[in-house]
């Protein structure tokens, strides 16, 4: 249950990704993804929503991946802005595909067959079940086979253009440590001399997420507003930013707290520069800023001056800044779960049916939840009633984790699945540890990742689009409409 490395949580998603296509191919599986040439000669220009450098989007392909969101369940708006941002999606992913072949990323035949074959024994089949269920769908085993490739070569590419090239320095771990300690004890961030008045500067800015996809319902967006203007109102008050970030996060796991660190405007989001480009130093944006992605709420924690020379940060006297190990505190959550594993015979409903039934039992007493898990969970902890022992953040992986923040103590979850399989959480009890100075580091070299990667991310995303060649041609009708 524990998160693993990288090169092993690489395997895990590319293993996820093969198990999630093989059970969702029935609705996915008239070509979500496409390959990238130009020489298929069935298609003509009638069914082309774009033309992305010397590639194309059909139609036909915004189309799937609509039904397939539709069959999911997934909230959607309806009109064009569904299509546009389906299709801005399939365009990123052709590009990413498009770069990633000149690059020469590419995964053989015996390295996908590899691959394919650990799919097969992660579902307990062999290949040749494997190949039935897949055509039992309507689809072909070729087909699968393109799909899975595509999504590693895409996963790899990342990886390789942001993941690879984010470096983290001692210093910058020290720092974070040390802010982190200095906020904690009530003491103040440190500020700056400021830009004279159109000089160069730099803006640290942070900020509170709460997201809200465009394909989200009008409830579900008039929701996430809501909470980011209530979140607003307490950030102009004497809360610290910092702490409000936090206990928003813990409260909703969805929620993101994240500081993007000292920035030239141009290399902040257009956006948030426009939301603070007159807000001082310590001072929190007026109003909550909308983005495709949801709602922000700012914070500029510092501006300063970018010239040669200009004067450090001022720090504060030695003595009020608590720098030993043992100041870092995190919250650490005693649950025990009962597993049933993903294999052949057991489909995702017959697996949620019957946790459920686990689940009422033990609500209404009439079942203990540590027996339960002695006689069904099929995992090692069976033994032990299902106990994980004392877990801190980021030691479980993320739907796990997310599920069990959000259960009171004593509190029992819905079924939730993972890619171990389907569990049902109870958490026993919560406290407060410090963290060991190897535990602190791993924890601030995890959060500068994180804060590194989503900008870098997102720069990397708008820098694709940007310089790529696109003509958007018709993404209003769906395949079958109108010329």
């Amino acid at each position: 249950m524990t998160r693993r490395n990288i090169d092993r949580q690489t395997l895990a998603f590319i293993l996820l990704a093969g198990a999630t296509l093989l059970s969702s191919f029935a609705f996915a599986q008239d070509s979500s993804k496409t390959p990238i040439s130009t020489d298929n000669k069935i298609r003509n220009i009638d069914g082309v929503a774009a033309v992305v450098n010397t590639g194309y989007v059909t139609r036909k392909e915004i189309d799937d991946r609509i039904a397939a969101l539709q069959k999911q369940g997934t909230k959607l708006p309806d009109g064009p802005t569904l299509r546009k941002t389906v299709m801005e999606r399939l365009i990123l992913e052709k590009i990413q595909l498009q770069n990633a072949e000149q690059d020469g990323v590419i995964i053989t035949n015996k390295e996908l067959d590899r691959i394919i074959g650990d799919i097969a024994a992660k579902n307990k089949l062999n290949l040749a079940e494997l190949k039935v269920k897949i055509e039992a769908t309507g689809s072909s085993y070729e087909r699968y086979r393109q799909m899975l490739r595509d999504d590693i070569v895409i996963s790899r590419y990342r990886e390789r253009e942001v993941e690879g090239k984010i470096k983290i320095s001692d210093a910058e771990i020290d720092n974070f440590i040390t802010d982190r300690n200095r906020a904690m004890s009530g003491g103040g961030t440190p500020r700056s001399v400021p830009a004279v008045k159109g000089a160069p500067e730099e803006i640290d800015v942070a900020q509170i997420f709460i997201p809200a996809d465009a394909n989200a319902g009008a409830g579900a967006q008039a929701e996430a507003k809501k909470k980011a203007e209530a979140l607003l109102r307490e950030a102009r008050g004497e809360v610290d930013f910092l702490q409000l970030g936090s206990i928003a996060a813990k409260d909703n796991p969805k929620i993101k707290f994240q500081e993007l660190g000292y920035r030239t405007p141009d290399r902040l989001p257009q956006l948030f520069y426009e939301a603070i480009r007159n807000t001082g130093s310590g001072q929190v944006a007026n109003a909550v800023v909308k983005s495709p992605a949801g709602y922000h709420v700012l914070k500029v924690l510092d501006r300063r001056a970018l010239v040669a020379g200009a004067p450090e940060v001022q720090q504060a006297p030695p003595e009020s800044v608590p720098t030993t190990p043992q100041n870092i505190m995190v919250t650490q959550t005693l649950s025990r779960h009962i597993l049933l594993r993903s294999r052949a015979g057991l489909s995702d409903q017959d697996a949620e049916r019957r946790l459920a039934g686990y689940r009422d039992q033990v609500r209404v007493k009439t079942a203990d939840f540590g027996e339960l898990a002695k006689k069904y969970s099929e995992d090692g902890s069976a033994a032990n009633g299902g106990n994980l022992g004392w877990m801190g953040p980021g030691d479980l992986v993320p739907e796990f984790d997310q599920a069990m923040n959000r259960l009171q103590i004593g509190e029992v979850s819905n079924p939730v699945k993972t890619e171990f399989g389907w569990h049902l959480i109870q958490v026993l009890e919560r406290r407060e540890a410090q963290l060991t100075l190897e535990k602190q580091r791993q924890f601030a070299r995890a959060a500068i990742r994180e804060r590194k990667f989503e900008q870098a991310y997102q720069d990397w995303m708008r820098e694709l689009r940007d310089t790529a060649t696109v003509k958007i041609i018709n993404a209003d009708d769906p395949a079958t409409g109108p010329r």
